[in-house]
This record gives structure tokens, sequence and C-alpha cells, in this order.
């Protein structure tokens, strides 16, 4: 299913970014606006069932008093929509006439209630308020076809703005909400089209591609208003969604989970630099087959695969290039201009590359032959990041050894490259000779599981270069042991680096990679 239209529609407009606040006291609310200004919105929503004690009359006039830095959205959510008032529909809908004749830009009300709030009101509606319908589910992402017909009975009730948030159970389901904004930019409808939850999240940012008329951000992280809710900076500078339209090309890291993955970061700094006009998101998704299919237009071209997605990729590329064949995994997809899907690993280079500096850098080499050449190399791990380190050893002469949980995996793989497979329980009292390199291509030791370590201290005693592919946290305990033992410690962050690079390159057709921005953004941000 194809979800992207590439022509931009003769009405598009950008995508506005709103700050949705929950301040609980009428003064502090009124400085969050000056906060989200500061920061680069372009409106606030005040949900002012959040203050405490909240009387209109009293705080309305603090809220809305001019001059503002900002526009605003007031919003007054009743306990039935997922807010906190709790009384009678008509002194609520007292309230918001209030707001609008206090100067208030939007006001947003309840679909379920909609038809009784324009009753209300009869023509006292200043014509310098939009009015803002919202319908909720919290189940599910309804089809298509429920979603239009649901937008035709907002805009029959006389909605300014339609707006319409469901839930995600799955990434894909955010593809129907890009249908449902694509359909009214064409017909010049105003909407507000969100999908909540993490599967959700790209909705959040997408939306500015498909002509949505805002999108919700919160102040920082840690005061979301709803689940799967971006921060006003990260909007702004992390996914540059100012410079997202119709045109921009879609790329994005795929795997479960990804919300610890540096590459938005770091791909997003690296397109902007150089003018290319694209944007790196990540995509948690379990199913790989069903995502691709789904996002099939033009405009998503291009795809980083991790765990657990690596393996499954190689099944779903038309093409795949022969190094990525021989290890078996990919974790690059292109999407050429004829649709077809290439597959590369980018993990090979980026690893054995970083382990090969690493070891140069503290050990004395033949600068003519690589420093891997007749070494004991001990890979934990027989999946797409093992598969990748025991093909790229193997090819420079190292003596491969793989260790896995399940030990049919690792036999596999050691009888496909001419190498040696162990237990977990076997390497712990693995040492038949000094100078081994040892590589973990697990996700022990992974954020948030930050204790884990896949081998013993006292086994650690027999590695004299250890590397390991987790980069979350940068220095795991795997390596903090090994550095204690004397090892030489090479951590993930810098296979990271060069791997990214090589992926930018074949993102962007060719561009060179700027290293020092890729460099300085993967080693000092976070995530």
């Amino acid at each position: 299913m194809a979800t992207a239209a590439t022509s931009t529609p003769p009405a598009w407009q950008r995508t506005l970014v709103c700050a949705s606040l929950t301040a609980r006291v009428p003064r502090e609310m009124a400085a969050e606006v000056d906060a989200a200004a500061a920061l680069g919105a372009d409106v606030a929503e005040l949900q002012v069932g959040c203050l405490d004690g909240f009387e209109p009359r009293r705080d309305l006039p603090v809220l809305l008093a001019q001059p503002r830095s900002l526009p605003v959205i007031v919003t007054y959510r009743p306990k039935w929509e997922g807010g906190q008032y709790a009384g009678e529909d008509e002194p609520r809908f007292e309230e918001l006439l209030l707001a609008m004749e206090l100067g208030a830009e939007y006001v947003d009300i309840e679909f379920k209630v909609a038809d009784k709030f324009m009753k209300f009101l009869s023509g006292k509606k200043p014509q310098s308020c939009k009015l803002i319908v919202s319908a909720y589910d919290y189940e599910r992402t309804p089809s298509v076809n429920e979603l239009l017909n649901l937008v035709a009975q907002i805009r029959a009730i006389g909605a300014d703005i339609v707006k319409i948030s469901t839930t995600a159970a799955d990434i894909v389901d955010a593809s129907r909400m890009f249908q449902v904004l694509a359909h009214c930019q064409e017909k010049q409808v105003p909407i507000i089209g969100l999908v909540m939850k993490e599967q959700g999240f790209i909705s959040r940012i997408l939306c500015a591609k498909y002509g949505g008329y805002l999108t919700f951000a919160s102040l920082e992280k840690g005061k979301e208003s709803a689940p799967g809710q971006p921060t006003v900076s990260d909007l702004i500078n992390k996914y540059k969604i100012r410079q997202i339209g119709p045109d921009t090309k879609v790329f994005g890291i795929i795997g479960n989970p990804v919300n610890h993955s540096k590459s938005p970061i770091v791909q997003n700094q690296a397109f902007r630099s150089v003018g290319f006009d694209a944007v790196f998101l990540p995509f948690l998704s379990d199913d790989l087959v069903e995502f691709l299919s789904t996002f099939s237009a033009p405009d998503y071209a291009g795809f980083s695969c991790t765990m657990p997605h690596k393996e499954t990729a190689l099944r779903c590329c038309d093409d795949v290039d022969p190094i990525a064949r021989d290890i078996g995994a990919i974790n690059t997809i292109i999407r050429r201009p004829d649709g077809k899907l290439v597959g590369y690993n980018t993990d090979y280079s980026g690893a054995i590359s970083a382990i090969e500096d690493g070891i140069r850098a503290s050990q004395s080499t033949d600068s003519t032959t690589s420093p891997l050449a007749g070494r004991l190399f001990v890979v934990i791990g027989a999946g797409g990041a093992g598969k990748a380190l025991a093909y790229g050893a193997k090819e420079k002469g190292a003596r491969v050894v793989i260790a896995n949980r399940t030990f049919a995996r690792a036999q596999e793989l050691a009888n496909k490259i001419g190498g040696t497979a162990l237990t977990l329980s076997e390497l712990e009292n693995y040492h038949p000779e000094e100078g081994m390199i040892l590589a973990n291509a697990t996700s022990v030791g992974m954020h948030p599981n930050v204790d884990g370590i896949p081998l013993s201290k006292q086994a650690l005693k027999s590695y004299a270069v250890v590397f390991d592919a987790v980069f979350v946290p940068r220095e795991t305990r795997l390596l903090r042991e090994a550095a204690a033992c004397g090892a030489t410690v090479i951590d993930g962050l810098e296979m990271l680096i060069r791997l990214v690079m090589v992926q930018f390159k074949l993102f962007t057709g060719g561009m060179t990679a700027p290293e020092r921005l890729m460099r300085e953004a993967i080693l000092t941000k976070t995530h």
C-alpha cells in the first residue's frame, strides 16, 4: 500500500508546532507559553483542567492577557474523554465561550458533545476564534473509510478544524492516518490527525509531510499530555519538522527496541548539513514484512535494520549485496527508483575497522596486514551482528570461534565460515592461548539492563582485546570489567560512527558523509 503522494498540493502549508501545557498554577501556565515561544513553538495548548482549583473568571483573564507571545488553544477536557472536568456540560460550555470572548485563538470541543455545544453557542462564537472538534479512539485506529466518514461528520457539525486522535497497535496504523491527511489536504480540509503510543510516534512528525494542520509536543520530557508525544525541541531540532514537506524523503531505523538509537540525531543533522531533503525516524516494528509492504511508496527510500530484523531483511530484498548475502544478514535497505529493495550490511565494515584501529592504537602492529590476522577471535552471538563480525574476522585472516546461547546456531555459523562452535558454559573456561580477541554481538548489557554481562570477569582475564557491539550505555559492564583485567577495549559507538557513515552514502545516492559532524553528534548527543 503506497502511503505518500509526492506532488505538492496547491494549498500545502507548513504544519504548526503546538506545545501542550499542563502547569497546575495559572501564572506558571502563562509563563510556559513564553517558554514554548522561546523554544520555537507556533501555538500553545492551555489544558485548563490541569489547573488546581480552576476558576474560569479569575484564571482565564490571566492566561489570555495580551500581549501574549503565542496564539493559544483552550482545552477543557471532561473525565469521560481523558480529562479532569467532572461536572455538567453547560458550565463547561460557558467557560469555553468566555475563553473565546477573552481572545483565545482556538477552542477545542469533543465530537461527542459538539452538536450540543454548537446549539449552545448559537452564533456567539467570535469570527477570530477557530473551533477545533476532537474525536478520540483510545483502543485502535479505524479503517481509512471509517476515518473519512468521521471527518465528514465533524465537518458537518461546523468545525473549523477537524482533530482525530487514534491509538496504534502497530506502526502500520499510522499509514491509515497519513492517507486521511493526504485526502483532507487535497480537499483543503484543515485537519489534525495523530496516532498515539510509541508505535504511532511517526505520525507526530510525518503529519508535516501530508499537510496536517498542527502537531502537539511537550515543553520538556516528563510533561507529555499524551502517550508518544515528543518535545518541542526534538520536533524542531532533532527531526527538523520545519523543513519537512510533501517531497521530503523518509528514512529510518526499523527494530524493537529503537528508542535508544542515536541514528535519528546523526542522520538528520547530516542530511541537513548537505541540503538533502529527507528525515530519519525511529520505526518501532515487530513485523518487517508488513512494515515494508505498507510503507512502500517511493518516498520511503531507505531503512536501517536492527534487532530482530537483520536476518528477515535478507528475505525481503529483491537484490542483496554479495557480502551481505555471505553474512546472511542485512542492516541497510535501499529502495531503488524502480521500487526494488536492495540489501547491504554495513555492520561488517563498521565493526571490523573499529576493532582493527583500536588494536593498532594500543599495540604495535604490522601496518601492511590486519592486526586480526592469525589471532583467535571469539564471537558471542550468532544473530545478524554475530554473523557480520564472524564473516569480517574470517576475511581478515582470524581463526574464529562462535559461542551462542543456542548451540545449534553457533554450530551452523561456525560451519558456514570454517570456524569452531562453543556453548556459553564452555566459553567460561576457554583459554587455549594468549592474546585472544572477544567480540560481544548480543544485546546483553544494553540499556535498561545495564548490569548484564555475557561473560564472567574471571573469564575475561583470558582476552587481550574486548569489543562490545552494545553502545547504550557507551561503557558497558563488559568493557568496564575487561579494562580492569588489562584488556584493550573498543566500544560500540565507534562501530556505529563508521557504519552510519556508510549508510549515509547509500541513503543519499553517493554523497560523502560529513564525518566530523556525524562523529560529534554520536559522541556528544544523548537519547
